[in-house]
């Protein structure tokens, strides 16, 4: 299942939600939307909120579907990643009904505009970049790593695409080719480049530096032409092909960190270097 991550605001409250490709429906954090619902201070008074409010809901023999609500990894406030219990919108209504709440009205109200606007989206590519732009400004990167990021977006999705006129089918063989290029141009593949940052489930390059970042997106870009000359068919002349995309990064930060005098490498992690929320030019 293909899941992104993101954060939505209510009422300036943050609501976590995951936009599941496969299903193509949301699905959001309780937890979030407790604490909305019920003036909840604190991300351990919600919880606990809500496990009362699930077990009642449970006795009182609310459907299945309802009490047993999937869980998936969420972004926490300290940047680490937890289970959380997490509904799509018709389940959410459902929980809606069962607490208390003068913004219930206004919440229900807000959903179909989380909806609507995602459809917009679908619609419109360019509406889904504005809001992945406002994501990143809310949690707290600068103006020119975002910029940054969203080419990095173009770039790979040019590579993907060259993959797939190439054959490339399976998303074992796109990881395949992916941990090739990484280790050839970083030294590391992508499971132990998380492991360098301290990384669980988190993306990778949302927690690159802006260098790091733009030797990937060389990498990659230099892949996607060479795919374009080369023409290659299959999963073995693609690979050469990522090769020697990956060797023109590698090379460039093998002369980059010689004048530096230190590896460009980082072990940071995006909540280590992002600039404080309350620091942020553009917050009022």
């Amino acid at each position: 299942m293909a899941e992104h991550e993101a954060i939505k605001l209510f009422e300036s409250l943050r609501v976590r939600v995951v936009w599941d490709d496969v299903q193509e429906k949301y699905f959001f954090s309780i937890v979030d939307v407790v604490a909305v619902l019920t003036d909840q201070a604190t991300a351990r008074s919600a919880s606990t909120y809500w496990a009362v409010l699930k077990k009642r809901l449970s006795t009182e023999g609310a459907n299945e579907m309802l009490t047993n609500c999937k869980q998936l990894k969420l972004t926490a406030t300290d940047g680490k990643q937890r289970l959380t219990d997490v509904a799509d919108t018709e389940q959410l209504m459902r929980i809606i009904q069962s607490i208390p709440s003068k913004k219930a009205e206004p919440f229900k109200q807000w959903l179909a505009q989380v909806g609507a606007e995602r459809i917009r989206q679908m619609q419109d590519p360019e509406r889904s970049i504005e809001q992945m732009v406002r994501d990143y400004r809310r949690l707290g990167y600068s103006e020119n790593w975002i910029n940054q990021r969203i080419k990095t977006i173009e770039i790979r999705k040019g590579l993907t695409d060259e993959w797939k006129r190439s054959g490339i089918e399976h998303e074992s063989e796109y990881a395949r080719l992916t941990d090739l290029m990484s280790k050839i141009w970083s030294g590391m593949t992508t499971r132990e480049y998380k492991e360098h940052k301290g990384l669980t489930d988190q993306n990778l390059r949302d927690n690159m530096t802006n260098m790091e970042l733009l030797l990937n997106a060389l990498a990659e870009q230099t892949a996607t032409d060479l795919s374009k000359e080369r023409n290659p068919e299959g999963l073995l002349e693609a690979a050469h092909v990522a090769k020697d995309g990956a060797e023109v990064a590698r090379n460039a930060r093998e002369d980059i960190e010689q004048r530096l005098g230190h590896s460009v490498i980082s072990d940071k992690k995006a909540i280590d270097y992002i600039t404080p929320d309350d620091e942020l030019p553009f917050k009022k």
